[in-house]
């Protein structure tokens, strides 16, 4: 096994036992696909079906479901590129909304600009940390 991930340049990583947090990117997304509006209550009946819904999932999640984190857009159109085109139309449609009916808003319309980076626990700069 090790031989194989040395060969697709993947690093073995350990979970320390009992830190719920030690892989933040992995319980994050465990906890999107447990909270989801189709989690099965009941739990499966069986492998197969486990292994159909979890399919089911990744298809909603990367081709249907749009991210709060990457400006509502899906995983599969901001990994195509495709986030640029879309986000620029929104922009569009709100400013003319905004232009149409200015007293409908009270600032700034949502933020549609194109998302460069995330995060999921972002480095805190040095100037805000107090020492304890």
């Amino acid at each position: 096994m090790r031989v194989k991930l040395d060969q697709l340049n993947i690093s073995q990583s350990f979970s320390r036992p009992r830190v719920s947090d030690d892989n933040a990117y992995v319980e994050s997304f465990f906890r999107t696909l447990k909270y989801g509006p189709s989690w099965p209550s009941q739990g499966f009946t069986s492998l197969d079906q486990a292994r159909e819904w979890v399919q089911q999932f990744m298809q909603w999640y990367n081709h249907e479901h749009q991210h709060s984190k990457i400006r509502f857009v899906t995983p599969a159109q901001r990994h195509r590129g495709d986030d640029k085109a879309v986000l620029t139309q929104r922009a569009s449609v709100y400013a003319q909304a905004k232009q149409a009916n200015p007293a409908r808003w009270s600032g700034n319309t949502r933020d549609w600009s194109v998302i460069t980076e995330v995060t999921l626990n972002p480095e805190r700069p040095a100037e805000g940390k107090k020492a304890a």
